[in-house]
């Protein structure tokens, strides 16, 4: 009798766990999404549309950079980000990806000069100055490495992913330099 209790109680326990945590089911039509679509989903559109939004709600013609990374990219992407708010964290973001080549990853961010992000100097810090003979600045992190600039009427963050060696500083800064 104890025996067929017991027996009836792990069943019960059976039955019971698999009601509460059910059963999941693999569908093979299931597809994950593309990266296109992940991107959308987080607001990014084609880098013109965003750039036209950006230009819009500034009321001013922004210029970017006329070369990129000498690295292969698979996808361009832009997003407008509007700080209805505060009115403080207004920027541009242009992102070149490559689905493949995952460090294969640059990102121009551009902000308004009255908004512009403050960056305190550091040991890993070069200083450098453009053909226009404003200063940049060139800051290697953990992740990514970065140029800071201003030209017109923009702040500029030039970065690219620190795993792509033969993206330099200096490489950087002709991009910078390309600006016109």
């Amino acid at each position: 009798m104890k025996k067929n209790f017991s027996i009836l109680l792990t069943l019960l326990g059976v039955v019971v766990s698999g009601l509460i945590y059910g059963t999941a089911k693999a569908n093979s039509s299931n597809t994950p999404p593309s990266l296109e679509e992940v991107y959308t989903r987080i607001g990014y559109t084609s880098p013109d549309e965003a750039v036209k939004k950006f230009e819009n709600h500034f009321n001013y013609v922004l210029k970017l950079p006329k070369i990129k990374p000498s690295i292969s990219f698979t996808h361009q992407l832009g997003r407008f980000s509007e700080d209805t708010e505060y009115n403080l964290n207004e920027s541009l973001e242009i992102k070149f990806i490559n689905s493949e080549i995952v460090e294969n990853h640059y990102k121009i961010v551009v902000r308004p000069l009255e908004k512009k992000l403050t960056f305190k100097s550091s040991a890993n810090q070069k200083d450098y100055t453009l053909k226009n003979g404003k200063k940049a600045f060139y800051i290697e992190h953990p992740l990514f490495n970065f140029l800071i600039f201003e030209h017109d009427h923009w702040q500029y963050v030039l970065g690219i992913d620190k795993r792509v060696s033969k993206v330099t500083a200096d490489t950087l800064v002709e991009i910078a330099n390309s600006i016109e």
